[in-house]
């Protein structure tokens, strides 16, 4: 059962926040810090996306859909209904921050590692990922706007500038120059993913930082965090359940609905922490908390997954090429902590 490291940095920057929160300049020097740090992780996610790769993925449509579907329709459906859950089980922060978890794009980096281990269809993983990544800039912050609207936590059409000059034109900014930086940043991969890493502490410390000084952090309690954990559980549950046996009804072989299943059931922390920021300002400490444990669970659920499905017997014909000979594509498409 794999515990992400990054995890761990993620909790300890938390108890960092929590003993030494930023206060006046501090806190000032630490946001306009954790902006620009935004920013420059949406740029680096521009320049490594391919767009021949994305544009070559589309051969592939109904697989793509499908992921797209469970990923911004399922997820959503399913975070709407858990607001009968408040306040028996969740406070409304809580299920502010769950909804919010249902609405973020997929991860690339976890989805095509599991997908190779379970002998799936690594490039489908990747183009699927890829696209639900690029979707989720523009898709995630609409259903935000409509889902949570003046109850998220301050999300107003400030916030909807916010997202457009910090996530979008970044973004943007790196599909357009990816031209003449993507070597740079391919052959500078392990630096800059270290500096992707740093930058994401950085907003966790910023915005856990505000919650302490706000005192937002006397709204949870060990049961609500508990309450919390079992319907995370629940959530991934029915979208492994979905993901796996919808590919089958739908007529996908196994390659197809290993690559549904895990680009389809979990949500990118990458992605996830600096829109929160964005979108809940003082109050993306509680928003980003589901994030983080679903983050979690979904590795240690999804190793589990991926172990078994390697042990299949494979079909004597497959439709597909093997993993192998495309994994090389996988270079550059995103984080590790995605």
């Amino acid at each position: 059962m794999p515990i992400d490291p990054y995890i761990l940095l993620l909790l300890g920057t938390v108890g960092l926040a929590a003993l030494l929160p930023a206060r006046g300049m501090g806190a000032d020097v630490a946001s306009g810090a954790s902006t620009a740090a935004i920013a420059f992780l949406f740029f680096l996610y521009g320049a490594r996306l391919s767009t021949r790769e994305a544009l070559d993925g589309l051969k592939h449509w109904r697989l793509h859909t499908t992921v797209l579907a469970c990923t911004f329709v399922v997820f959503p459906l399913l975070g709407l209904a858990a607001r009968g859950l408040v306040p028996v089980i969740l406070t409304h922060p809580l299920y502010q921050g769950l909804l919010f978890l249902t609405l973020v794009p997929s991860t690339v980096q976890s989805s095509i590692a599991f997908t190779s281990i379970a002998r799936g269809n690594v490039p489908a993983a990747i183009c699927a990922g890829s696209f639900s990544s690029l979707a989720g800039i523009v898709i995630t912050p609409l259903l935000a706007a409509a889902l949570l609207g003046g109850n998220g936590g301050g999300f107003s059409a400030d916030s909807l500038v916010k997202i457009v000059l910090q996530l979008l034109v970044p973004f943007l900014a790196g599909q357009l120059l990816r031209r003449w930086v993507g070597g740079f940043i391919t052959r500078h991969k392990r630096i800059l993913g270290y500096v992707d890493r740093g930058s994401i502490l950085l907003v966790v410390y910023t915005a856990f930082s505000e919650g302490m000084v706000q005192g937002i952090w006397h709204q949870v309690s060990a049961v609500r965090l508990a309450g919390l954990l079992a319907v995370e559980a629940v959530v991934l549950a029915v979208m492994l359940t979905l993901t796996w046996f919808g590919g089958k009804a739908l007529r996908f072989d196994r390659e197809d609905r290993i690559a549904i299943q895990f680009a389809g059931s979990k949500k990118s922390l990458a992605s996830g922490l600096p829109m929160a920021s964005v979108l809940f300002g003082a109050h993306a400490s509680l928003a980003v908390l589901p994030l983080m444990l679903f983050h979690q669970m979904q590795l240690m659920v999804c190793a589990v997954i991926a172990k078994r499905r390697a042990r299949d017997p494979l079909p004597e014909v497959t439709g597909t090429a093997a993993p192998t000979a495309v994994s090389r594509t996988a270079v550059g498409t995103g984080t590790r902590s995605g």
